[in-house]
């Protein structure tokens, strides 16, 4: 498989709108790209998988994951989102480095190694709904596969080892008071009962601090209260984003949480769970010998949603992703896909 040919798919890629929920036309072109490389593919929504061609059952199997939807384009951009165009080693546009170049190099290290005889099976898959953590993604695939032993998750980390994540929680929390006439001093404020609350949300720390990811962080995004002047509000909501550690699971925090404040709190969802790595597992140790470094990331990704261990890597640098003229460099896929490959060597042969 040649580099030019995957750098051809990353731009068919990016000329095609794919936002979330929106990606079938992408999973079209993926799906017709494995065929004419002679893979069989199987489909679920716009989630489009396949193995390596010696799959054995009795085999350990690696999911070599990432997602092909992209977020709306912002208002800053100068070029055109869906152009694909290449300059001075640059190819511009939306989803080039959130996450069609990691997308790309994965599929290109799967291509090199699908018709050989493996230690470990391959199962690649290109997902949908990841920018929305939705759930016609990553999480509507697992269950169709086969079991799984580890994962790599193609996320832009300009190619270092991504072996902690935060997760996330969303709280909707609610402080009761009481309604009555402000000029008459009735009632009890809502507002004021929120705002100890808000002050503890604000000062907690929580014990465990992460060496990768740092302490549990949160912070108060949104409040709505009242509606009249002369009225003392009864209610006062408000939401609180939650970033945890990999020290603690969604479920913990929240019970510590609830415990602390005398506020109603309800979480939106536990699903999207902080992940971790051991530096000792197999594929990482194969990373650093080849000179990568470990870290942890602040950002989401499918990791969130997926229950055995993951590894986050791929070509592009975060910092990049949902800006405006959105870029990767070439070289960086060319690079990508040469540590990719020679990470799995030290695996599967």
């Amino acid at each position: 498989m040649k580099n030019s040919n995957i750098i051809e798919l990353l731009q068919q890629l990016i000329a095609t709108p794919s936002f979330s929920r929106e990606e079938d036309k992408t999973a079209n072109v993926i799906e017709s790209f494995l065929r004419r490389n002679s893979v069989t593919t199987k489909r679920h929504l716009n989630n489009i998988w396949a193995v390596n061609k010696h799959f054995d059952p009795a085999k350990r199997t690696i999911l070599l994951n990432s997602h092909h939807d992209t977020v709306k384009p912002n208002k800053g951009y100068t070029k055109d989102p869906f152009k694909a165009i290449i300059e001075d080693d640059k190819l511009y546009g939306l989803g080039s480095n959130d996450a069609g170049g990691a997308l790309v190099s994965l599929l290109a290290m799967f291509l090199h190694f699908h018709d050989k005889p493996l230690a470990y099976n391959l199962l690649f898959s290109a997902t949908a709904e990841e920018e929305i953590s939705g759930k016609n993604g990553i999480e509507a695939l697992l269950p169709l596969l086969s079991k799984i032993d580890f994962a790599i998750v193609g996320e832009p980390t300009q190619m270092q080892l991504a072996i902690a994540e935060k997760g996330l929680m969303v709280l909707d929390c609610i402080s009761h008071g009481k309604s009555g006439h402000a000029a008459r001093e009735e009632g009890v404020n809502a507002i004021y009962k929120a705002i100890p609350e808000i002050e503890w949300f604000q000062t907690y720390q929580f014990p465990k601090v992460s060496e990768l990811l740092g302490p549990v962080k949160m912070a108060v995004t949104a409040i709505h209260s009242g509606g009249q002047h002369n009225i003392v509000p009864d209610t006062c909501e408000f939401t609180v984003d939650v970033r945890v550690n990999e020290c603690y699971k969604n479920e913990e925090v929240l019970d510590i949480i609830s415990k602390h404040v005398k506020c109603e709190v309800k979480a939106r969802s536990l699903r999207l769970q902080p992940s971790f790595i051991s530096e000792e597992h197999l594929i990482v140790k194969a990373g650093k010998e080849l000179g990568l470094k470990v870290y942890g990331s602040p950002t989401l990704s499918d990791r969130a949603l997926i229950p055995f261990p993951s590894l986050k890597i791929g070509p592009g640098d975060s910092a990049r992703s949902h800006i405006a003229d959105e870029y990767i460099h070439i070289n960086e896929i060319d690079a990508g896909i040469k540590l990719y490959i020679n990470m799995l060597n030290k695996l599967l042969n």
